[in-house]
């Protein structure tokens, strides 16, 4: 099972964050998502557990109990949403040029 971990302390790592899931069973993978360009925590993670019996009771623990100061968010991560893309199949957005119908003048 897939989990999110969210309301991280920006100072935790990922082998901190590994070991505090481990006391609940077998961690496949753990990851803090850090910023591109900084290479800084963004505060929230994932973590892989195997066997979901143990992920949802880590789940349960570990949901509104402090990890470095900060109350954990923890719940089963969802399917990430696909952006809409434009006719290029690029992705759209980005620095506020350009809309969608092209031009925006």
């Amino acid at each position: 099972m897939n989990i999110y971990v969210g309301n991280l302390p920006y100072g935790i790592d990922r082998d901190e964050l590994r070991a505090t899931f481990a006391a609940f069973g077998e961690v496949s993978t753990a990851r803090i998502v850090t910023d591109r360009e900084t290479g800084k925590s963004k505060g929230f993670g994932f973590v892989e557990m195997p066997n979901d019996a143990e992920a949802r009771r880590a789940i349960e623990e570990l949901n509104g109990k402090e990890l470095g100061g900060r109350k954990a968010v923890v719940n089963e991560a969802r399917p990430r949403e696909e952006r809409p893309r434009n006719f290029g199949g690029e992705r759209r957005g980005g620095f506020g040029g350009e809309r969608e119908g092209g031009n925006r003048w």
